[in-house]
Order: structure tokens, then sequence, then C-alpha cells
């Protein structure tokens, strides 16, 4: 049994990160004749982890299930950035046990970021037998040898790791669209922001080589995608933690130069924002005007106690450059209830709402993460306080997420359709270039194109319109 250790998790060293080849492994095919259902909670890390969970097992001869009480194997991959991700694993396991006194074998495991925390691992050593397996974000390219020692001892198996973490490469990808892709181009964080368990989930900053990215975006074009999405806890520390001086920018640029319809990442953190790459998003239309910019504060003070590591001030003014670029949207993260925060700290992040209108933004309440400095902070803020202000904060970003969206009302936008609506089967949905959510009547034959459509209804989340027969 192999436990968490928050501890040894922190540790950074300045050794170079080892890259493990997974090209061409020989595994058994002790799947045959079995299901998968995984569950995934979480970012797009976490999707891309499932993505390649699930060619990983399919390899194994697996095939997946559509119904999770019909598997033979159960996998939740899990998010572990607020309290109420992992409450909402936790009942999940709880439903898990009906499946397994319904069907005695099969195999019930829980990966991901909520596996590499000391607390969760005790919490299911003393509360949760029923579950078979459970690994961390470290090791799920090991899952053939874990299900088959699984298998054979029959026994609960505990293989978590906290360390620096490896790059690997080669790891089989099952990719949930055939028009578009998520690409790793780094892994982990070191900034340690106060409040984040990702540092210690996920590791140290890994950056995956140039060539390894570049050789995996072109053949996701030779493969027809037309969009693909550039992974990182921060992307603009890309490259730091290598021995040479090819930074994001540089990265980008190359992107770029494929001439792949669209590119777009996250996420980035202000720190390292390098302003040159407003210039680079100039020069290529193809990169996407959308950044994700998390400010997370409007207050000097709390950005302070948040280890964010930049003012106020400097944010503004990066926004301000950045909506120099043409079109260019921009949504953010927010936190309200960090501990210590007054009234008039609250007031300084409306301000900044304020001033910036920001496109949309993804709004929360202070989270408590067991062994982040945070946690140790007398918070003193009221849950109703809390409440009252994450109320009246969506107040704001409705108003000027719909402002952002009345832009659109009439004019043609390009949209990569991506699917059948989940709320209504005969509707269409994707995305635009802006990263605004487009539905719209039409022929099941657009999925997976990039269509003209001329936007004919606004909503505070969402746009619908028809589509422009071309000529």
């Amino acid at each position: 049994m192999q436990k968490p250790n928050l501890t040894k998790a922190k540790k950074r060293t300045n050794e170079q990160s080892m890259i493990i080849d997974c090209f061409n492994r020989e595994i058994e095919k002790i799947g045959q004749n079995k299901t998968y259902f995984i569950k995934t909670y979480g970012c797009q890390m976490n999707e891309h982890d499932t993505e390649k969970m699930q060619a990983i097992l399919e390899n194994l001869g697996f095939s997946e299930a559509k119904i999770m009480e019909e598997a033979n194997l159960i996998l939740l991959n899990t998010c572990s950035i607020r309290e109420n991700a992992n409450n909402k694993v936790f009942g999940m396991v709880g439903r898990l046990k009906k499946i397994k006194e319904a069907n005695p074998n099969v195999i019930l495991g829980l990966c991901g970021c909520m596996a590499q925390e000391e607390v969760v691992v005790e919490k299911i050593l003393n509360t949760y037998p029923w579950l078979d397996l459970v690994f961390g974000t470290h090791n799920f390219s090991d899952l053939p040898k874990l299900l088959k020692t699984q298998m054979l001892n029959k026994e609960m198996l505990v293989e978590v790791y906290s360390k620096e973490g490896e790059i690997y490469e080669g790891l089989p990808v099952k990719r949930k669209y055939q028009h578009k892709a998520w690409v790793n181009i780094m892994y982990g964080c070191d900034k340690f922001c106060t409040y984040c368990i990702v540092p210690y989930t996920r590791g140290k900053q890994r950056s995956r080589l140039k060539k390894d990215i570049l050789n995996e975006v072109n053949d996701l074009k030779n493969k027809g995608v037309l969009e693909i999405t550039l992974l990182g806890q921060n992307v603009n520390a890309y490259g730091k933690d290598l021995k040479d001086d090819y930074a994001f920018i540089d990265l980008l640029t190359d992107i770029a130069k494929t001439n792949i319809p669209r590119i777009r990442f996250m996420t980035s953190h202000p720190w390292d924002f390098d302003e040159n790459m407003i210039d680079v998003f100039k020069k290529y239309s193809n990169l996407t005007p959308h950044i994700h910019l998390p400010i997370q504060s409007g207050s000097d003070r709390i950005l302070k106690l948040m280890g964010r590591n930049y003012t106020k001030e400097a944010y503004i003014n990066l926004y301000q450059k950045l909506k120099t670029i043409p079109n260019m949207h921009i949504s953010t993260d927010i936190i309200v209830g960090f501990p210590g925060e007054s009234d008039l700290d609250f007031q300084e992040t409306l301000a900044v709402v304020e001033k910036c209108q920001f496109d949309y933004a993804f709004t929360f309440i202070f989270s408590k993460r067991t062994g982040t400095p945070a946690a140790k902070m007398r918070d003193d803020v009221l849950f109703k306080t809390k409440q009252e202000r994450l109320q009246t904060l969506n107040r704001a970003i409705e108003k000027y997420c719909l402002k952002s969206n009345q832009k659109f009302l009439n004019q043609i936008i390009p949209v990569l359709i991506d699917d059948v609506s989940e709320k209504d089967k005969q509707v269409l949905t994707g995305y635009s270039n802006t990263m605004k959510r487009v539905n719209l009547k039409g022929d099941k034959k657009l999925i997976g194109q990039i269509v003209p459509v001329k936007i004919t209804e606004v909503k505070t989340w969402s746009l619908f319109g028809e589509v422009v027969e071309r000529n």
C-alpha cells in the first residue's frame, strides 16, 4: 500500500523531469469480454486524463459500457479543487456500495486528484471498504498493472505517489471528438497559491518538449481536427523548467504556423503573462480571441494573502492591453469569502468587475483545502455573508455577460458545431471563436464543421442562431 503524503508532494528540486516513453507497450488482454465506465469530475485536464485511460482500457480488451450499473469496472476520475467536488464524489462512492452488493465481482476504483489527498485516502480506508482500487495523478499509465494486481489479489489496492512527477509520452488517447482535441503542453504547478491544492495533487511544473507537442498537433491537423486547446495548470509558465530559452510565446507562434484553424489555451496566470503575446495574437488569426485570465480577487490585501503575486492595478493594465486585440473576449475566476475578506475587500472586487466588465466569469465561495496555507488562516467570514456576496457578484457578472452577448445580435459569426444539445435533441450546439455557446437548428451533418451562423436570440449564458447558406 502506497498512501499520499502532502509534505512530500510539496517538495521541489531543480532536477529535470524524466520523460517516460510509453510507445508500443505490450499489455495483456485482461479486459477481454469486460466493460468499463468512467465518471469524470473537474477540469479539462481531468477530461483529457480520462481520454487516455479509456484508450488504455480498450487496448486491454475492455469495451465502454453505456450504463454504469452494467460495467465490470467503474472508475471515478476525481477533482479536489473545492470541497463541494469532494462531497459529490463521496456521494457517488456511497451509491457504488449497492452496485457492489448486486455484483461482488465488479471492480470499483477512485483515481485522480482526490486520491492524492491524505485525508481522502484515510477516509476511504476507514469508511468505504467496498472500493477495490485507489490511484493518483502520477500513475494512471500503470493502470494495466494495477488492474492485474487487483484481479489476482482481490483486495483493496492503494497506490498513490506523492512526488514531483514525470512526463509520459506515447500514451494512447480516445478522443471525445474528431474535430477538436486537448493537447497537454505541461503538467503540474509551482505557484502554490495559498488556497490551492493543485500543486500538491499534480506535482511540479513539467513542460513537454517542443518536438513532442508539435508532432501531436501536426498529427491532429492531418486527421482533420479543426480546433486544439493547449492545456496546463499555468500555460504561461511553459518552458521555464527546461534548459533553453524556448517559452510559451515561442510555442504558440510555432503552433499558429501549422495553420490549424483554431487554437485555444488555458489556463493563464497573470503573473507570467508575456505582453509580447499580444503581437502574436494580432499576427495569427487562428489564435482564437478568448483568454481565460483568473483575477480571484480585486483587493490587493486579499491577493497578497492568496499568494497571487500581482496587484489589482497590474491585472487591470494587462486586461486593458489584451483588449486591444480585435474582438478579444476575456473570462475570469473570482473567489469570495477568502479568510479575512472584509466588506471593503469585496467592494474592491465588485469595482474591478464594473471596470473590466468580463465577458463571463466562474465564481466561487472560498473552499478550505486541508494541507494548504489558507486552511490554517482564521476564517472569520460568516457563511451567510459569503453567500450574499456570491449572489451580489453573480448579479454583476450576469449583467455584463448579457451585455457581451448582446453585441452579437444579428451578427454572422463562425461556429464550430460540436454535437446535439443534451437538453433538446432537435438542436445543435457549438462554440464561437470567442468561446460563446451557440445553439441552432440544423442538419446533424454539420457536426464537426465550422459554419456561419446568424445570431437571432441572445440569452445571458448562450446565443441562438440559424445557419447562413454559403455561396
